[in-house]
């Protein structure tokens, strides 16, 4: 079972809660990309290899690399993971045998400059995970919220735990704003899994880079 995460109209929804966010995100053309869609790997989405651009995405031992050079993003996932089409996810990688392990990247457009704009890192994970990050039968719990700063751009990062009746998921994401969109990656294990996994996870976050397009 993946982790629950809506169309990008929920998104959309959840954060026009958030204080801080009075009618703040810009549909870039009405009727036209109210939703992000979502197909077969485009062409522009790649594995990087040794000589390719020095983004986040680089070569890491046990990880494979994909860049998106049309939507701006770049990570690692563990080698193994197979991709998925999911509606309303843009990328999403798994573990066929342990399904609660799996890295989405989702994008909804806004007209902010920084996702400090949006408030805090615990305002924003509040609103992300009660809204839309896991569903609302299940119990959350964050375990912190913190911001890194890199190479001038402004990332949150939030460990969480979602409780279902049949299994506990510890997850991590990471959001952050660039062209015009407001971008988040979201991975996670089985808590019986976490401190097998947790390093793994946490790689996979922190090579979570967006870049101009």
């Amino acid at each position: 079972m993946l982790l629950f995460i809506p169309q990008e109209k929920m998104l959309f929804h959840s954060l026009s809660k958030l204080p801080n966010f009075p009618q703040i995100l810009k549909l870039d053309r009405p009727g036209r990309r109210q939703v992000i869609a979502i197909g077969a790997t485009a062409p522009s989405v790649f594995l990087l290899n040794q000589h390719s651009y020095s983004f986040a995405a680089e070569n890491k031992k046990g990880f494979l690399p994909v860049l998106d050079r049309k939507d701006g993003y770049s990570f690692v996932y563990p080698f193994g993971w197979q991709e998925v089409v999911i509606d309303g996810q843009d990328k999403v990688f798994k573990d066929v045998i342990e399904p609660l392990e799996n890295v989405s990247v989702t994008m909804i457009p806004t007209g902010k400059e920084g996702i400090q704009e949006f408030g805090s890192p615990q305002q924003v994970a509040e609103t992300l995970i009660k809204k839309v990050l896991a569903p609302p039968t299940q119990k959350t719990k964050i375990i912190n919220a913190t911001e890194q700063n890199v190479d001038g751009k402004l990332y949150y990062q939030f460990e969480f735990i979602a409780q279902a009746p049949n299994y506990t998921r510890h997850a991590l994401s990471t959001v952050t704003i660039g062209n015009g969109r407001f971008y988040t990656l979201t991975t996670g294990a089985n808590e019986r899994r976490w401190e097998k996994m947790k390093d793994r996870l946490q790689t996979i976050i922190d090579s979570f880079n967006i870049f101009n397009v």
